[in-house]
C-alpha cells in the first residue's frame, strides 16, 4: 500500500511540474466492462514530453504506474490501484502518411488514437489491409501491445515499425522483425515498463468503397454475433490451441452462467458480462469456475485474455 509520505512527495512534484492529474479517479469509469475502484493517482499527459516528465516522476517516488489506454481489455481490481495510472488517449496526433512504392503507403498514428479511427483515416485515403481492426475497441497502443487480431488478420500482418519510451524513458523505436508478435502477445507484453508512443503500418492502395464495405460487413457480424450492448471487456479467454474458447464453454452447458454480477453472454459464450453492479470479484470467480470446469470436462486449458489489475 502507497505511504501517505510517497502520496505527497507525487502530488508535490506533479503540481511542481505542472502535469495533468486528478486523485481518487473512480476507475469504472474509464474501462469498457464498467468496473474498478479509485486510482490514487489518474495522469492525463497531452504529449510526449509530459508522458516522459510523469513517469520519470513516478519512478524517482517509487510509485507503481499503469500504462491505459481505452480500457478495453482491463479489469481493475474492486479496491482500485494504489498508484498512478497514466492515461494514453491524450497521445494521439493526427494520422501521417508516406508513399513508400506506387501501391504502398506507410501510415503512422498515436498510440492513444482508437483503431476505429485509424481504420477510418485509411479507408478514406483508399489504403486496404486494416479492415479486420475496424470493430475492435482499443487503441493502436494497445493493439500493438496485444497483437489485436480478428476474422483472420492480426496487427502484425501490418505493423512496419512502433515508437516507444523505455524503462529510462529514452525514446527508442522497433521494426516489426523485433517486436516478438505473436498470438495476443508482444516484447512490450513483455516489458511492461516499456511505453508505446506510436505504430507505423504498412497498407496497399485499393478501392474506397471496397474497403468500406468490407468493414461495414466485418461491423455487422459482430454486432450479430457479439454482446455489444452489455459492458464486457471483449473475449474473456485466448483460443487454445485446436478449440476455440467459446465452444468450449457452450458444450460445457455455461451459457448465461453467471456469478453476482458476472455473466457468461448468452449471445456468445466467449464473452463475460457485466449484467449490473458486477465486481471484479465476481468477474474472477466467473472465469475461474469457468476454466475449472471446462479442464475437467474436456480437458483444455483457458487463460483469461482479461488483464487482471490489482
Amino acid at each position: 500500500m502507497m505511504q501517505e509520505q510517497m502520496r505527497t512527495a507525487l502530488r508535490c512534484a506533479l503540481q511542481g511540474a505542472k502535469l495533468p492529474f486528478t486523485e481518487q479517479e473512480p476507475l469504472r469509469e474509464h474501462t469498457t466492462f464498467r468496473i474498478g475502484g479509485p486510482a490514487a493517482f489518474w495522469c492525463t499527459p497531452q504529449n510526449t514530453e509530459q508522458l516522459q516528465d510523469t513517469l520519470a516522476l513516478c519512478r524517482k517516488n517509487k510509485v507503481r504506474v499503469y500504462l491505459l489506454g481505452n480500457g478495453s481489455n482491463t479489469l481493475f481490481a474492486d479496491e482500485g490501484f494504489d498508484g498512478a495510472v497514466v492515461e494514453l488517449r491524450g497521445l494521439s496526433p493526427e494520422v501521417t502518411g508516406t508513399p513508400e512504392k506506387e501501391d504502398t503507403v506507410l501510415l503512422t498514428a498515436g498510440a492513444g488514437m482508437t483503431l476505429g479511427r485509424l481504420c477510418a483515416e485509411a479507408q478514406q485515403r483508399g489504403l486496404a489491409g486494416l479492415e479486420f481492426a475496424c470493430g475492435i475497441p482499443g487503441t493502436v497502443g494497445g493493439a500493438v501491445y496485444m497483437n489485436a487480431g480478428a476474422y483472420g488478420g492480426e496487427l502484425k500482418d501490418v505493423v512496419e515499425e512502433v515508437t516507444f519510451l523505455d524503462e529510462t524513458t529514452t525514446l527508442r523505436t522497433l521494426p516489426s522483425d523485433k517486436l516478438q508478435m505473436g498470438y495476443r502477445t508482444s516484447i512490450f507484453e513483455k516489458n511492461p515498463s516499456w511505453c508505446i508512443l506510436s505504430a507505423t503500418v504498412r497498407l496497399h492502395r485499393g478501392d474506397g468503397a471496397a474497403i468500406l464495405a468490407r468493414m461495414q460487413d466485418y461491423l455487422e457480424r459482430r454486432k450479430a454475433k457479439q454482446p455489444l450492448e452489455w459492458p464486457s471487456a471483449g473475449s474473456a479467454f485466448k483460443r487454445p490451441e485446436g478449440a476455440f474458447a467459446g465452444r468450449l464453454i457452450e458444450e460445457c452447458g455455461l451459457r448465461g452462467f453467471t456469478v453476482g454480477g458476472a455473466q457468461i453472454s448468452e449471445k456468445h459464450c466467449g464473452f463475460v458480462i457485466n449484467k449490473g453492479g458486477a465486481t471484479c470479484a465476481d468477474v474472477v470467480a466467473l472465469t475461474e469456475e469457468v476454466r475449472r470446469i471446462v479442464l475437467e470436462k474436456t480437458g483444455f486449458v483457458l487463460e483469461r485474455e482479461i488483464r487482471v489489475v490489482k
